[in-house]
């Protein structure tokens, strides 16, 4: 029992939890931009966009799940699917905030451009924390899945979770 009290980790704050989301998510994302640019010289961009994308997710959660939320373990498939659907839209929010600038201006600035592509997608990234906290790397979830379970009569199959999978690479080593 002490064993297990000393491995389970204290979930940190909310302001902890933002700054490691920043940073982590931040510095793959500018690692992101670099590999896009390099692997497009073999592929074409839209691809390369889309492979490194696809990984670059996968790297982020992974990071999230086990420094972010103080979860210190690989990222379960259910987390790997809900982070990328908010990473969905969060793109979609993006996508919208430039789609109605070029609807309201014919020809807008880069520097306007810019600001509403950066304010979206602030607003975008902050709205995507709020999500991976509360819902994603929500620490109280297995318990109260768990409860659920237990208030159903016998009679009814309860799906279980098979164990938490995440790309092998990422987590041999854990």
């Amino acid at each position: 029992m002490d064993t297990a009290r000393s491995r389970r980790r204290m979930a940190p704050g909310a302001l902890a939890s933002f700054v490691r989301f920043v940073l982590c998510g931040g510095g793959v994302g500018v690692a992101s931009s670099f590999a896009v640019t390099a692997v497009a010289v073999w592929i074409p961009w839209a691809l390369a966009n889309a492979l490194i994308t696809a990984g670059s997710t996968l790297l982020a959660t992974e990071l999230h799940a086990r420094f972010t939320f103080g979860a210190g373990r690989c990222a379960t498939r259910r987390q790997h699917v809900q982070s990328a659907g908010s990473a969905a839209a969060a793109y979609a929010v993006t996508c919208a905030a430039m789609f109605a600038l070029h609807q309201l201006w014919a020809a807008p600035g880069a520097m306007l451009e810019q600001a509403v592509y950066l304010s979206a997608s602030g607003l975008a990234g902050a709205g995507r924390f709020a999500v991976l906290r509360l819902v994603v790397f929500a620490r109280n979830r297995p318990r109260a899945a768990a409860a659920v379970s237990t208030a159903r009569p016998a009679h009814v199959a309860v799906a279980r979770d098979p164990a938490p999978t995440a790309p092998a690479v990422l987590c041999r080593a854990a």
